[in-house]
């Protein structure tokens, strides 16, 4: 095993790692986040209700105490990262407990598990929130 899949299976031991279900998108306490470079929204689309922050601001915009955070969520929202297939979002939503999300999470399969699924998708290509 390489050192990113012990630091990807440590990181996912902290994580109540979320399956694709159409109930997200009906859960006022669960706020969904597309990490996803514009590319691959562009090409696949989104989740229809989903926020896209890009990875390299992600901590900033939803760290729940930080000047920069954007609005619509505080400190006991489950925050659902996802990415194309699940791997950066697993890091991503560690580093957000690390900030104070202690509910954030990520999505199993990410975006793709999600479109296979059958699930709603929107056209991609939302700008990022900045």
């Amino acid at each position: 095993m390489s050192a990113i899949d012990d630091i990807l299976a440590e990181a996912r031991t902290g994580l109540d790692r979320v399956l694709p279900s159409a109930d997200l998108l009906d859960d006022e306490n669960t706020l969904v986040v597309d990490i996803r470079p514009a590319h691959n929204r562009v090409a696949e689309g989104e989740i229809p209700g989903s926020v896209v922050i890009e990875r390299i601001v992600l901590e900033w915009r939803l760290d729940p105490d930080g000047d920069h955070r954007i609005e619509g969520f505080d400190a006991g929202t489950r925050v659902v990262v996802v990415c194309n297939e699940s791997y950066s979002s697993s890091l991503a939503a560690r580093d957000l407990q690390a900030v104070g999300l202690r509910n954030a999470t990520d999505l199993v399969g990410g975006f793709r598990a999600w479109k296979a699924a059958g699930l709603p998708v929107r056209p991609g290509g939302t700008t990022p929130v900045t």
